[in-house]
C-alpha cells in the first residue's frame, strides 16, 4: 500500500499539478513535491489513531474526552512551529451551557375521542432551549403547520392567518422542492428545510412547542439518529436571555405516532400530502398537549483551537481551513448493525470528524513543509460543538479572531473520503461562489472533474461549519468524495455514503478499521492544499455569484483589494 501511494503522489497528483521539484524559494502558484509529500497515508493513521481512539472517548466537549482532544491539537500545531491564533493562546473560549433535559413521562395527545400516549425516544424526543430548570405548558393546543415556513421570495407562508402564540405547532421536515421541482430550489434544499430554521420560525410565531415529523428520506437519516442526537446531555451557546424568546418545547415524532396523531384528530395522514402543494392552509387539530421537562444545567466552556502559519507580505489576510473536533462522547449503548450482538457506547467519530480534524493536521504540515511560504496568513482552525448545531464555527463567526473583511475563504474539512480515488469531486453548494471555479481548476490538474451534490435534498450546505462563515459572507468552500470511483466506477462513491450513514453515522461504530481506503482522502486533501496554496498566494479575493444569498452580507463588509 504505501509503495502504491508514494506512486500515486509522485507519478500522478505531482505531476498533474506540474509542481515545483526544487528551486530557491519555490513557486508561488503551485506547492512543491515536499509539500504534497507530507499529505501521505501514515500522516492521516498517525493522528486518526490517536484522535478515534477510545482512550479520547468520542471527544465531546465539557468531558476528559475534549481536554485530551484539544491539548493534543495544540501540542501537534506547536511541534509544526504554527502560531497561537488567539494573542498567546492556541484556544478560543467558548461559553457554553450543557443541558440534559428529560420529559416527565410520556408525550400524551388528548382529543374529543380519546388520546394518544407517546414513548419517550421510541416515539418521540424532547428538548428545550430554556435555560431553567423546569419548563412546562398545560393543554397546549395543537396546529399543523404544513412545513413550518414563512419565505415571501417562494410565494409561501404556512403560518398565513395562523396565531400559536401559546400552541404547539406540529411541522413536516425538508422543504416543498423535495417532492415537486417546480418549488423553491426543486430537489436543492433551502435553510427553510432544516430542522433549525423550523425551531427558530416557530419561535419567531410564538409558539409554546414545536414538534417536527420525521420521516427517513427528507431527513436524510434514520429515526436512530434523531434518538441519538437528541437524548442525553448536549450543549447551546450561552445567551443573555437564556432563550426565554424560543418555544419551551422543540421535539420530533415518528411518521407512525404522527399519523395516530392525526388519526385522532380525524384528518387522517393525507393531510401530510396536502401541506406539499401550493395554497394549502394550516389546521387546527382540536387536540392539546402538556409537559413538563426537567432540565440539569451546568456552565462552562468549551475551546475552539486556533493556529496559524503567518503570511510573508500580506500577514492581515487570511485563509481558514476549519474542521470540527468534537463527536457524541460516551452514549446510549447500541448494537452493531453489521455485528449483530455486538454493542458499544463511544462515539468515536473517525470519520465524522477525525478525519477532517486529522486533515487539518495534515495540511498544517504540508504548508511549514513547502518552499514558498504563503504569503497571506494560513489559519488552521479546529471547533467544537459543530454535533450540536456548528456552535464552535458559530461563536467564531461572531468572535471573528482576523476580520471578517480580511478573511478571504474558508476551506472546511468534514467526513472524508474512505472508499479509495474517484474521478471527480462533489461540491456542496455548487454556485454559489467563484469557490467552484478554484476548485474546477485544481481537480482539473489531477484529471478531475467538480460535480454538483447528487442528493442535494439533504441540505449539505447547512449541515458543516462553512455554512456559519457563508452568513457572515466568507466564501466557503466544502466537498465530498466524489460518486464516481476509479476503481469501482459510477455511483460507487454515492453508494458507500449510503451504506455509511445506515450502518455507522453518528453511531458508535464509525471506528477506524482495516476498511477504509486511504487513497481518496489523500487526493482530496491534495486538493485542497491546491487551492488553499493558491488563495494564500495570489493578490485577488474570491467572489460569491450573482444570486447567491450570501453575496449582501460580503458586499456590507467588502475586502479592501
Amino acid at each position: 500500500m504505501k509503495q502504491l501511494i508514494n506512486s500515486l503522489l509522485i507519478g500522478g497528483v505531482l505531476a498533474a499539478c506540474s509542481c515545483n521539484q526544487g528551486g530557491a524559494g519555490g513557486d508561488a502558484s503551485t506547492p512543491d513535491s515536499a509539500a504534497v509529500r507530507e499529505i501521505n497515508k501514515d500522516a492521516f493513521v498517525k493522528q486518526l489513531s490517536v484522535l478515534a481512539s477510545d482512550s479520547f472517548q468520542g471527544r465531546k466537549p465539557f468531558t476528559p474526552g475534549e481536554d485530551l482532544t484539544i491539548h493534543y491539537l495544540e501540542d501537534q500545531f506547536k511541534a509544526l512551529g504554527l502560531k497561537p491564533g488567539n494573542g498567546n493562546s492556541y484556544f478560543q473560549e467558548v461559553p457554553m451551557v450543557e443541558v440534559n433535559t428529560k420529559p416527565d413521562g410520556p408525550l400524551v395527545i388528548k382529543g374529543a375521542k380519546g388520546s394518544v400516549s407517546l414513548k419517550y425516544l421510541d416515539d418521540y424526543v424532547a428538548t428545550t432551549r430554556r435555560i431553567d430548570t423546569t419548563v412546562s405548558a398545560d393543554n397546549s393546543g395543537i396546529v399543523f403547520a404544513g412545513f413550518g415556513i414563512v419565505a415571501p421570495e417562494y410565494k409561501w407562508n404556512d403560518y398565513e392567518g395562523l396565531d400559536v402564540k401559546g400552541k404547539t405547532v406540529m411541522v413536516l421536515v425538508n422543504d416543498p422542492g423535495f417532492t415537486d421541482s417546480t418549488l423553491f430550489k426543486g430537489h436543492t434544499m433551502t435553510y427553510y428545510g432544516r430542522w433549525t430554521y423550523k425551531y427558530e420560525e416557530a419561535a419567531r410565531q410564538g409558539a409554546t412547542g414545536v414538534i417536527i415529523v420525521h420521516e427517513t428520506a427528507p431527513a436524510s437519516y434514520p429515526w436512530d439518529v434523531v434518538r441519538g442526537g437528541w437524548s442525553g446531555a448536549r450543549l447551546e451557546l450561552q445567551a443573555e436571555d437564556n432563550y426565554a424568546s424560543r418555544a419551551k418545547l422543540e421535539g420530533w415524532v415518528t411518521i407512525d405516532a404522527a399519523k395516530k396523531i392525526f388519526q385522532l384528530a380525524g384528518v387522517g395522514d393525507s393531510l401530510m400530502e396536502k401541506a406539499h402543494h401550493p395554497g394549502f392552509k394550516p389546521v387546527d387539530l382540536h387536540l392539546t398537549t402538556s409537559f413538563v421537562l426537567h432540565n440539569s444545567l451546568k456552565k462552562s466552556t468549551s475551546h475552539n483551537v486556533v493556529a496559524v502559519l503567518p503570511g510573508t507580505s500580506k500577514a492581515d489576510e487570511a485563509v481558514i481551513y476549519s474542521a470540527h473536533w468534537d463527536h457524541f462522547g460516551i452514549g446510549e449503548p447500541r448494537e452493531s448493525p453489521l455485528k449483530p450482538g455486538v454493542k458499544d457506547s463511544i462515539y468515536n467519530g473517525a470519520l465524522d470528524n477525525g478525519s477532517g480534524t486529522a486533515a487539518l493536521v495534515v495540511l498544517a504540515k504540508a504548508f511549514t513543509t513547502a518552499q514558498h511560504k504563503p504569503e497571506r496568513s494560513v489559519v488552521f482552525l479546529a471547533v467544537t460543538g459543530e454535533e450540536q448545531g456548528l456552535l464552535g464555527s458559530e461563536y467564531y463567526a461572531t468572535h471573528p479572531l482576523f476580520p471578517i473583511n480580511k478573511t478571504v475563504a474558508d476551506l472546511n474539512v468534514d467526513e472524508m473520503n474512505n472508499y479509495g480515488r474517484t474521478k471527480d469531486v462533489v461540491m456542496i453548494g455548487y454556485g454559489q461562489s467563484d469557490m467552484d471555479d478554484y476548485a474546477k481548476d485544481a481537480a482539473a490538474r489531477q484529471g478531475r472533474t467538480v460535480v454538483p451534490d447528487p442528493k442535494p435534498f439533504t441540505g449539505s450546505f447547512f449541515r458543516s461549519d462553512h455554512f456559519n462563515f457563508a452568513k457572515a459572507g466568507i466564501p466557503a468552500l466544502y466537498f465530498e468524495g466524489g460518486p464516481t470511483s476509479v476503481d469501482h466506477g459510477a455511483g460507487y462513491g454515492v453508494k458507500m455514503k449510503e451504506e455509511f450513514d445506515a450502518t455507522r453515522y453518528h453511531s458508535p461504530f464509525d471506528e477506524l478499521d482495516s476498511s477504509w481506503n486511504f487513497d481518496g482522502m489523500i487526493e482530496d486533501t491534495q486538493l485542497l492544499f491546491s487551492i488553499g496554496f493558491r488563495l494564500a498566494n495570489e493578490n485577488s479575493w474570491p467572489k460569491w455569484k450573482a444570486g447567491s444569498e450570501f453575496k449582501a452580507a460580503r458586499d456590507k463588509n467588502a475586502p479592501k483589494e
